[in-house]
Order: C-alpha cells, then structure tokens, then sequence
C-alpha cells in the first residue's frame, strides 16, 4: 500500500499508540495473572505493533483462517502476552479475554494455543521450533503457488537452538523469499546476558552465512521498521531476517535490560508506576 508522506507520518503515530496500549495491555495482563513474560513482551511490543496495525499483515479478524492470509509465528512462545495484546485489539476476539491471562479454564495460556486462540497459527513454547515450522509454511505456500508471507518473531537467546539453524539451511536451500525472520535482539535471556550464557554474535553474520538477506534495524523505532519490513518483503530468491535491536523491558523504566523482569511480574505498586510511565508517552 503507498502512502503520502501525511498519511504515512500519521499511520507511524497510529502505530505507536497501538504499540503503546500493547505495553499496557501486558503489564495490566501479567500483573493481574501473577505469572508471566513481561520484559521480552515488552521489547517485542513495537514490532507486532507494527506487523499488525502497519498494512504488513494481510489478515482478517473475522475470518481468522482465510487461506491466502499472511501467517505470523510467534517462536519466542513465552511473549504470548505481546501477540494476545494485538489480536484481541485487531479484533479477533473480545477484549476482555486480556484479562483472564494464565487462569484455570482460559484460552489465552502461558504460551499460545493455536487450538483455543483465533489468529494463532501455530502452539509454541519450545524454544528453537518456530522457524522451522515457519519453513513448513513457507514451503507449502510456494508449493501451492500461494502469494502469502509468512514472519516469524524469534529471541536472540532462543538462536542458541542448534534447531533454528537447521531451520534456516533449508530456507535458504529451498529459496523461501516468502519467508521474513525477525530476531528481537535485547541481549538478556532468563539466566543473564544472551553473551555470557552462549554468545550468538555476530548473529547477522551468522544468517548471512546460511544464506539469507540480512537488515539490522532499531527494533523500537516505528518508521525504520516499517521501511525495512517493506525491504524485506522486496528481497527475491531467498529468505529475509530483521535483526532488531531492543531493550528488555522497553517502556517500564525499572523493567528496562534487567534480566530479573523476564519472567517476573510486577506487584500492585509497581504496576501503578508502570502504567503512569506507559499513559505518559
């Protein structure tokens, strides 16, 4: 879709609002659950933000199994929270299911269920696998000669999985230009810094190897990502990955590249702290 540059620079603040009703959509929804990923959700937030409310997606909310639709992956399973934010605010269903995160009897689980959940493609959690399934789709559609994409989100501690980059020998063996990595690289995982824990760096050299194109990108700056997006999208005869940079945590100050609030929930106070920064932006 072209847009004029008043268009454009209005679609850029569409899409930073939305990212940032995300950010408070996860810190109300872990906060209320008592359990949960909240840093890496919130580094993600700008990305989906942008995948979902930017054109990219071609998708429909009411017909959430549309078979020429653009399949998103969500292979970091555990920031389930960020995806749940977009598809319920993109209407594919009730809002109000945000708040049931992680309770007994809920659709919206600790990792996505593909079964439960309209819009989710596939039920991740196991870190490492969502590219190769991503691959599968991928694969199918040029088979079926269908004009869809498919974009999967990984973590960067989740590319010390041997299995993404077998993943990623057979994209770029079979051609798959129908297919876009991003990789939200924030530097933490659950035990410390992605470096100290097994170092993936240089990871966009790493996928340049495998044969894929390679972008690198400011993951929290809503135009850069949207150009890139439309780059990636423009690459022919072989994959494409978005290496974006983030910060852990991004948009909570006291959540910010601490490695304590992956998988740490804010309490009644904290939560009162995280919403004024948020509703400040």
């Amino acid at each position: 879709m072209m847009h004029t540059a008043g268009s454009k620079k209005s679609q850029i603040q569409f899409i930073k609002q939305k990212a940032r009703e995300i950010r408070i959509d996860i810190v109300k929804m872990t906060a209320k659950a008592g359990s949960g990923h909240p840093g890496g959700s919130l580094s993600s937030a700008d990305i989906v933000a942008a995948l979902y409310f930017g054109d990219v997606l071609r998708v429909k909310h009411d017909e959430p199994d549309w078979p020429d639709r653009d399949r998103f992956v969500l292979s970091k399973g555990h920031a389930a929270p960020v995806l749940y934010s977009a598809l319920a605010r993109r209407g594919f269903f009730p809002e109000e299911w945000l708040d049931t995160l992680r309770q007994l009897g809920s659709p919206l689980q600790g990792h996505p269920d593909c079964k439960r959940v309209p819009g989710v493609e596939v039920s991740t959690g196991s870190l490492g696998q969502g590219l190769s399934m991503a691959v599968g789709m991928a694969l199918a559609g040029k088979l079926d000669r269908k004009d869809y994409n498919v974009w999967v989100l990984l973590g960067d501690g989740e590319c010390q999985e041997g299995q993404v980059w077998e993943a990623a020998m057979a994209a770029s063996h079979y051609k798959l230009d129908n297919l876009i990595a991003i990789v939200d690289n924030n530097g933490l995982q659950i035990d410390g810094k992605v470096e100290d824990v097994m170092g993936v760096s240089p990871i966009d050299d790493k996928f340049k190897a495998f044969g894929w194109h390679v972008f690198r990108v400011d993951g929290h700056k809503v135009d850069l990502l949207m150009d890139v997006f439309r780059q990636a999208l423009d690459v022919k005869g072989k994959p494409a990955v978005i290496v974006a940079d983030t910060v852990k945590g991004k948009g909570v100050s006291f959540m910010e590249g601490e490695k304590d609030w992956h998988g740490k929930t804010p309490n009644a106070g904290q939560l009162e702290e995280a919403l004024e920064q948020l509703e400040a932006i």
